[in-house]
């Protein structure tokens, strides 16, 4: 019987005294950051936005280490965003994350949380059940291929291709998306890094 290097077999025995052979599969999948190198992140590389008619400390707050907005340009290369993300439920309709920047449009990617789904936009789930829990986030925009990769907790979920060359940044935090957003919008963010190869 042939075997991947996913699978091992277990020898059991049995309370009768007879030996079973069972097959166990174990997900060996590599952690989406090995091979990237971490950029530093300092208050420099934070961009602080708000809303034209608040002042920023009723909007943002850096407490142990959880940010909210913020960018870094890039425009080639192979980039990664990683970010543990927590949305709290009733935040729904919104957009948590992007890639702000394209050739047509304003973005390369959202996601977006609705009732608690992780979607590319408003179309493709990415995953399910985010609400009132920390995940772990990772981005990977290829530029030079044109393709972005997204991971949830070490899982690859969805790969896309981007929207063409830009002035290209990671953003997180909690924006309106489309019409029937919830009127309560919170995301927090902890543990955000940037990478590139």
């Amino acid at each position: 019987m042939e075997r991947n290097e996913n699978e091992r077999v277990l020898m059991v025995q049995t309370l009768t005294g007879t030996v079973r052979r069972c097959l166990i599969t174990t997900s060996l999948q590599a952690d989406p950051t090995d091979g990237f190198k971490e950029v530093p992140l300092t208050n420099e590389n934070f961009d602080m936005q708000k809303p034209f008619n608040e002042p920023l400390r009723d909007r943002y707050s850096d407490e142990d280490g959880i940010r909210r907005l913020w960018g870094l340009d890039y425009s080639s290369g192979i980039w990664q965003f990683e970010g543990y993300g927590y949305v709290p439920k009733g935040t729904s309709g919104v957009t948590i994350m992007q890639i702000h920047g394209a050739r047509e449009g304003a973005t390369s990617l959202q996601l977006r949380i609705y009732n608690g789904d992780m979607k590319y936009y408003k179309t493709d789930v990415i995953d399910r059940d985010l609400y009132d829990r920390w995940f772990r986030l990772n981005v990977i925009h290829n530029v030079d291929e044109g393709k972005i990769s997204v991971f949830i907790d070490g899982v690859q979920k969805y790969e896309v291709n981007d929207q063409g060359p830009g002035d290209l940044y990671f953003k997180c935090g909690v924006y309106a998306a489309p019409a029937g957003s919830s009127n309560y919008m919170e995301s927090r963010w902890k543990n955000i890094k940037i990478y590139r190869k």
